[in-house]
């Protein structure tokens, strides 16, 4: 069930507040436990919270501690990009936005304000946030200042921008619409947003907008003469005060800001007098301008009048006040009730509050992000800590990432190799490791050596292999970590920094040996591609299978993907798409397709299929009308090695993706294989995916 919804613009002032507000509301109404999220806060000074978090928790009353609401400001995002990557900032927002999704029920997202440097960088970055905490999008647009024509091209130009990066957007509200223009506004864009998409246009209420005297006085970094306890009162027009009183009184309005310079004590009387009196509206305030203030009489007159009217004075002259006046976009502040009901009002007169909620409840999310799917391997990871045998013990790589592991608290660790050479190693590359914190041990000289020889010539004597080719054998590390494995001492094992496949999988053949009922090891990689994660099935172990092998490798491979939380769309590569193609190789991969439907009809699979027709939407309509894979295939299974490994190291390099992996499936526990040329982070992601694979072998092989 979606537990999110991501409320973002694309524009500065669309009054997305107003939206927040009266949605916290609506979900308040289902559940008490609603959670606020605000990945990137725009921070004016170092200790000042940002009003609109401030008005939200207070408010409603959320139990959620201000740190908590919140990941980056504006400025210390710009300022990370500097030394670190775009990956690392939304790491970080997505482990603060998980730690709220699992204590809440729901959690209302909203995006940046677009008031700092590049507004461009804020699409983006809004784009990259929505679519890794996989959130359905609502679009906030506003109509200020825009024709009817103007209006409408901006929402569905907006609306594109999002779904052209696959975001999955339920609703939008145009917001600040002139209520000449509001029907007009809501028939075209029906006419053209899709039906099932929700539509509010929402019409100016310019109480909404109207600045509070506070923020006036903040505005013109003003002084307060009187009325200090009424600065919440509301401005909702001004008028300059330069005429002779009885010209002035006739421009008075409701909720009034007069702007006059400070040695018009007539026209500040004058005001005070018409606030007083039953024929005249209410006066918000008085803006004595010019760094005048009036004559020492009419102070000591305003005093004794006890005023209810506020009185500031500024430095300015009358012209630049009133321009900065005419330029205050007003904040809805947790002091202002009167305006936060009104928001909350508004919400509920022109948003079709049940529509979007029968909408929240059906979303589902569509495939899963890169970094959403490491953060969730990890986690998983966590969930129930396993103990992992590093072979390599003393390769530079293995070390850096064992300490990262320790690090985070992902796993227990043995490394195999002599205890002073690794200590050394530690010492020597300034790891942030402990010795201490892992299990050190030299296989030959280890208390386990001589029981591991017993089992492995117990287990192997069939195959003519006596006891001193056991001893020679059991020297080797990628030998005695799998022994470790087989006989419980270790979750599973990840090795092949520097050896190779054939030495790391060899042992695992020979008596870790397959599942029940599976006849085939093969190889998945997770390919962490720009904006989806793909399985690529078999890279890495089988040359040419068979038809019968293929099926089980897709049928093992769909397993390993739901495993990880990627829905299963199978596609069945071969160089043609459908029944267009024929020759040895295409019937291959049709005859395992119908053996997968056969065994798993409730798969989703197609085959043979084109590696474009099955990823591209468009291409896969074109090829493969009606197909529920084609075009959206999230496991792909290759022919043959060949094709698969240079696939996916094609995919890599040109597309910059992250290729987690191989994992062997099928095996009774887990071991895993690296490729030579692995990275920190191979070896860090793959270490991961073994020790979730451990949590599904509550039994040992033996």
């Amino acid at each position: 069930m979606n537990k999110t919804i991501f409320i973002a613009s694309a524009e500065p002032y669309t009054g997305k507040s107003v939206i927040a507000l009266g949605l916290i509301n609506m979900l308040l109404a289902r559940t008490s436990k609603i959670g606020y999220f605000k990945p990137i806060i725009r921070q004016t000074a170092p200790d000042q919270k940002e009003i609109h978090i401030e008005t939200i928790l207070h408010h409603f009353s959320l139990p959620i501690e201000y740190a908590d609401t919140y990941a980056f400001s504006g400025q210390e995002v710009l300022r990370r990009l500097e030394s670190e990557d775009m990956g690392e900032i939304i790491n970080t927002i997505i482990t603060k936005y998980k730690k709220l999704e699992e204590a809440y029920d729901f959690t209302v997202i909203e995006g940046t304000d677009f008031l700092g440097e590049g507004l461009a960088f804020e699409f983006e970055i809004n784009v990259s946030v929505a679519k890794n905490l996989g959130a359905p999008v609502l679009i906030v647009v506003s109509g200020e200042r825009r024709t009817t024509a103007q209006v409408v091209t901006a929402a569905l130009n907006v609306l594109r921008n999002f779904e052209s990066r696959e975001l999955q957007v339920i609703g939008m509200v145009v917001n600040r619409v002139q209520p000449a223009q509001v029907d007009d506004v809501r028939e075209l864009l029906r006419l053209q947003l899709p039906a099932d998409m929700m539509l509010a246009v929402i019409p100016w209420e310019k109480s909404l907008q109207s600045p509070t005297l506070r923020e006036i006085k903040d505005a013109l970094d003003a002084r307060v003469l009187f009325g200090e306890e009424l600065l919440s009162n509301q401005a909702d027009n001004y008028v300059t005060g330069a005429m002779m009183l009885p010209g002035f009184l006739s421009h008075i309005k409701d909720n009034v800001l007069i702007v006059t310079p400070g040695d018009r004590g007539d026209i500040v009387i004058g005001a005070l007098q018409a606030n007083l009196s039953s024929t005249y509206p209410k006066v918000a305030g008085i803006v004595l301008t010019a760094g005048i203030e009036p004559d020492e009489p009419v102070i000591r007159l305003l005093q004794g009048l006890q005023t209810v009217v506020p009185i500031i004075a500024v430095q300015k002259g009358t012209f630049e006040t009133t321009t900065i006046i005419g330029n205050i976009h007003s904040r809805i502040t947790v002091d202002n009730k009167q305006k936060i009901a009104l928001a909350i009002d508004t919400f509920e007169k022109y948003v079709d509050w049940k529509a979007l909620d029968d909408k929240l409840y059906t979303f589902e999310p569509e495939g899963i992000t890169p970094h959403m799917f490491q953060y969730q391997l990890v986690r998983s990871a966590k969930s129930q800590k396993k103990h992992i045998v590093l072979p390599e013990g003393n390769e530079d790589r293995i070390l850096k990432a064992a300490a990262r592991l320790i690090k985070q608290g992902v796993v227990d660790l043995t490394l195999l190799g002599d205890p002073a050479e690794i200590t050394a190693s530690i010492r020597r590359l300034g790891l942030d490791l402990d010795p201490a914190a892992i299990r050190i041990i030299d296989p030959v000289n280890s208390p386990y050596y001589t029981p591991y020889v017993e089992t492995l010539y117990e287990l192997r004597k069939n195959k003519n292999v006596n006891m001193e080719m056991a001893r020679d054998l059991m020297t080797d590390v990628s030998y005695f970590g799998t022994m470790m494995v087989y006989k419980g001492d270790a979750d599973g094992m990840v090795s092949g920094a520097v050896h190779t496949t054939q030495h790391t999988i060899r042992p695992a053949l020979q008596f870790i040996k397959t599942r029940p009922g599976v006849s085939i090891v093969s190889s998945v990689f997770f390919m962490c591609l720009p904006e989806r994660v793909s399985v690529f099935g078999d890279c890495a172990v089988n040359p040419n299978p068979t038809a019968e092998q293929l099926a089980e490798i897709a049928i093992s491979s769909a397993g390993s993907s739901a495993r990880f939380g990627i829905e299963p769309r199978i596609a069945m590569l071969s160089y043609s798409s459908g029944s267009s193609g024929e020759g040895e190789d295409v019937e291959r991969v049709r005859e395992a397709t119908r053996l997968v439907r056969q065994k798993r009809p409730d798969l989703k699979i197609e085959g043979p299929i084109q590696y474009d027709a099955a990823v591209d939407p468009l291409v896969g309509r074109q090829k493969m009308p009606g197909s529920e894979v084609a075009g959206r295939a999230s496991v792909l299974i290759f022919p043959d090695l060949n094709t698969g490994n240079n696939t996916y190291k094609a995919v890599q390099r040109e597309t910059g993706a992250l290729a987690i992996g191989p994992m062997l499936q099928g095996l009774n526990k887990p071991i895993n294989d690296l490729s030579r040329g692995c990275t920190v982070d191979d070896i860090f992601n793959t270490v991961v995916i073994t020790a979730i694979q451990c949590q599904d072998n509550a039994t040992p092989a033996a």
